[in-house]
């Protein structure tokens, strides 16, 4: 997940609090003893949250990849840092409410734990999706259509009550002073930043927001979405859902596709898009593609990676950005 504040950061943000296996078999044994058995397999730590596999002891795992180990078990999922853990909170309220109405797999809490034995925040034990991130696996082009269902699923209107997020859903004139800093130093550092790229971009900021608030999930690059064999298993690392800008998520389409016809058929599949929403999705596709890359530049080569995939379909879809 990137925290909320990541077009400030110039680097991955350390983490407020140590987590290791033994911290996690300690939470176990504390707060649900019958999990305390498991093998704990670290898998990630993302900029907000540290990730582990719970896996059966009796298994061979000698010539396992982590994700055929941990497939059809569970996960265990702590905040690193302060801001994260409200994020956590967002989950664990809100994903039971709406897994329901999404054709994709989400990771519906299992188990919920509480702050204990120097620990301050909450976390869950979740269900461990099958599949690899986007980023490193992407998927078939036949796949777009549904990911295009899959936002028409989730894009309905949300409660008052809906978490609150400045950061995602926004208008994109609120990010743009943010941007404006890392597009002046990509530009001395690659030649993604073409003219082509700055003029779809100032589009975006000009494009009216005509569409009603709704769900979204507000952080949806190729990390937070799951693949195997191609096809789309599951959407991961829901902190920042929030009610806003239908656009924020629909820019996943750039960071998803590389083949245009695909990206094409996901939009189809959505439904109705104004113009100016498609413009706006685009923008957010060049704000996300911005900030991976610029951020990944420093500490984070995945991160860089999907920014600068992005940014290249976008110049190569030329004028129209599509």
């Amino acid at each position: 997940m990137l925290p909320k504040d990541f077009e400030r950061l110039a680097k991955t943000p350390d983490a407020e609090v140590a987590i290791d296996n033994i911290l996690v078999q300690r939470l176990l044994q504390n707060q649900h003893p019958d999990l305390a058995h498991l093998d704990i397999v670290p898998v990630d730590a993302g900029w907000d949250n540290a990730m582990f596999c719970l896996s059966d002891s009796g298994t061979d795992t000698r010539f396992e990849s982590v994700p055929e180990r941990c497939a059809n078990r569970l996960s265990v999922r702590l905040p690193r840092c302060q801001i994260a853990a409200a994020l956590i909170d967002h989950e664990q309220t809100w994903l039971p409410r709406l897994a329901a109405q999404l054709p994709i797999a989400v990771p519906v809490p299992y188990r919920v734990g509480v702050p204990a034995l120097g620990y301050p925040w909450r976390w869950s034990v979740l269900p461990w999706l099958n599949g690899s991130p986007a980023d490193l696996e992407p998927p078939h082009p036949g796949q777009a259509s549904r990911f295009g269902e899959f936002l028409r699923a989730l894009h309905t209107p949300a409660p008052t009550d809906a978490p609150k997020n400045p950061f995602r859903g926004v208008p994109l004139q609120d990010r743009a002073a943010a941007i404006a800093e890392r597009l002046a130093r990509l530009e001395t550092k690659t030649d993604l930043i073409t003219p082509t790229l700055k003029t779809l971009w100032q589009a975006a900021l000009n494009a009216p927001i005509d569409t009603p608030a709704i769900w979204l999930h507000g952080d949806l690059h190729p990390r937070n979405i799951l693949v195997k064999d191609g096809l789309l298993t599951g959407i991961i690392d829901w902190g920042d859902m929030t009610s806003g800008d239908r656009a924020t998520d629909l820019a996943a389409v750039w960071m998803l596709f590389d083949d245009r016809n695909a990206r094409l058929d996901a939009i189809a599949a959505y439904g109705f898009l104004s113009e100016a929403t498609l413009r706006r999705a685009l923008g957010w596709a060049i704000f996300f593609g911005v900030v991976l890359l610029d951020t990944g530049l420093v500490d984070h080569p995945r991160h860089a990676a999907i920014g600068e995939k992005t940014l290249l379909r976008i110049a190569e879809a030329g004028d129209s950005g599509i």
